[in-house]
């Protein structure tokens, strides 16, 4: 049995507490709203995020950082992926470095393109061995209802990857170890533009067949662009890689999705904010990942007319016109 504190008290961070504790281990939440902190205390709930799902009796939640530093043998990171270096310079000098930090964040900061682990060995000053992933197809939704779902926890160090293993291990989740930090990040990230693109076809009453061609095509070009960054191509085969991308293009859970379907329907990204306020990483990331991509020679034609999109440069009828006007290559190039 650990300590863990999870940091954050969105629908993910709540989620993952409590897997956390359904594997056995000790668990406080933080969070900065007061009242999502009394309600999981008091009632063992989370209506905000999670409406009709029962937290454990033991699971805590705490407003004060320095009690959930003090508690946790574990960090694990929940938080906003575009306010993590914010947070993080907030907690300066209090955040206890010598210990096991779990990111549970997708996304590439939009300001530096640096991924999540970066941001946090850069603000930290800690190494690489020191910090952990775990990522693949978990919508929040589902894995807080405990039906059967996968992720994969990557690191550096196979000590912190076995880590993640033993602490979210659950009959209903299983945990599969992979040293390939960076391209297990780089999915992760990348698949949410991926879903926007494929939530756009659906906003405008594209079949199935249009669906399937920017999904396939989609892995392709996040596989290529991992392996730009020295990734293992297998990574992209996995959960990490096409798990995820199925996940969150075909669920009309993602928030990706759902924003991708409002642009689609509404012709612009006006409509679209309209419809979803929620935070959308594929949104906030689009660009920076365009330019990691374009930074090792890797064309992404489906990455760049998102980000176009996102941009506010394309019209939906538009960005479907680019991507059948892409090079016909050999399929697999």
């Amino acid at each position: 049995m650990s300590r863990v504190s999870v940091l954050g008290s969105g629908a993910w961070g709540t989620t993952l507490a409590q897997v956390l504790c359904d594997a056995g281990h000790d668990v406080t939440i933080w969070g900065r709203n007061n009242d999502v902190v009394q309600e999981i205390n008091s009632r063992h709930t989370n209506a905000k995020f999670l409406p009709d799902v029962q937290l454990p009796e033991n699971l805590s939640a705490t407003t004060d950082i320095d009690q959930a530093f003090n508690f946790g043998e574990v960090l694990v990171l929940a938080i906003p992926a575009q306010s993590l270096r914010e947070n993080l310079r907030s907690w300066a000098g209090r955040f206890p470095i010598d210990r096991p930090v779990i990111s549970t964040l997708k996304g590439i900061e939009a300001t530096t393109m640096a991924r999540m682990t970066e941001v946090v060995m850069q603000e930290l000053e800690i190494s690489a061995d020191k910090i952990g992933l775990i990522t693949g197809p978990n919508l929040a939704g589902e894995l807080a209802l405990r039906q059967p779902a996968g992720a994969v926890g990557a690191s550096t160090n196979p000590a912190i990857s076995q880590l993640i293993v033993d602490l979210f291990t659950t009959k209903y989740f299983r945990i599969y170890p992979s040293d390939d930090l960076v391209g297990c990040e780089l999915a992760g990230a990348a698949k949410s533009v991926i879903a926007l693109a494929v939530g756009m076809t659906i906003g405008m009453d594209l079949g199935e067949n249009t669906q399937a061609m920017v999904i396939t095509r989609g892995l392709s070009e996040v596989a290529r662009f991992g392996a730009g960054y020295g990734a293992n191509p297998l990574t992209f085969l996995g959960l990490a890689g096409m798990g995820d991308i199925v996940a969150s293009c075909g669920s009309a859970l993602s928030r990706n999705r759902t924003f991708g379907e409002a642009f689609g329907r509404t012709g612009s990204m006006e409509g679209a904010r309209a419809e979803v306020a929620k935070t959308v990483e594929g949104v906030a990331s689009a660009n920076a990942i365009l330019e990691l991509a374009h930074r090792v020679g890797v064309e992404v034609p489906i990455i760049e007319v998102v980000a176009a999109f996102v941009a506010g440069g394309v019209t939906p009828e538009e960005a479907m016109e680019r991507l059948m006007t892409v090079s016909t290559r050999a399929e697999l190039v």
